[in-house]
């Protein structure tokens, strides 16, 4: 066998002996594409066995939470609105309250929850219309925000909230509506007094 030949053999069984890792990682229980995406951080992490996967803290398990960011490429200016979409299971044997979600005002101005969510036990909850709004800075998608949520018996489950961009399985939600800029008003002319001038008639 020629050294060219030998060389060639060497990345041949090279690429062969690759075959198997690389199928490892997209098939198997832990492979990412069999994995339910959860759009929320670890730091409310409470379990993770390798197949399920569960957020929050005394008993609220946040299972998904996130702010939708604008289109691919775009861009929500400051100053604007975002959807929270949020999703929750309160594992606690007696019902809760969501009464309102705050920001420490670094991201956002505030968070507005229109009315409060009961979360009845073991039974999965939305939050309707939610929106963060009065952005610091434009919004591109792939930013966090500190959101901490307040439940009247869990207390307060403070987490970092991911901006997802408007696309893919992700297209079809509404965006928020955005402030209707105001046109500059000019100033209105000065009126001119108008002067009359009364004549004396002659005698």
């Amino acid at each position: 066998m020629t050294s060219t030949s030998h060389r060639r053999a060497i990345a041949v069984a090279a690429v062969l002996a690759s075959i198997p890792a690389l199928a490892a990682c997209g098939a198997g229980v832990d492979a990412n594409t069999n994995r339910a995406y959860a759009p929320t951080e670890a730091g409310v992490l409470i379990q993770d066995d390798g197949s399920t996967r569960s957020y929050g803290e005394n008993g609220i398990m946040i299972s998904q939470a996130f702010i939708l960011g604008p289109d691919s490429g775009g861009q929500i200016a400051a100053g604007g609105s975002a959807p929270l979409y949020l999703s929750i299971v309160n594992r606690a044997s007696t019902p809760d309250t969501l009464t309102g979600v705050v920001s420490d005002g670094q991201e956002v101005t505030s968070v507005k929850l229109p009315a409060p969510v009961p979360l009845a036990s073991d039974q999965l909850a939305k939050a309707p219309q939610a929106t963060v709004d009065g952005l610091k800075n434009p919004l591109l998608g792939g930013e966090s925000v500190r959101l901490t949520f307040q439940f009247t018996n869990a207390g307060d489950v403070t987490m970092w909230v991911p901006v997802i961009a408007r696309s893919r399985e992700y297209a079809t939600l509404p965006p928020a509506p955005q402030p209707i800029p105001t046109p500059a008003t000019s100033a209105s002319p000065a009126a001119t007094p108008t002067t009359v001038t009364t004549e004396t008639p002659q005698t």
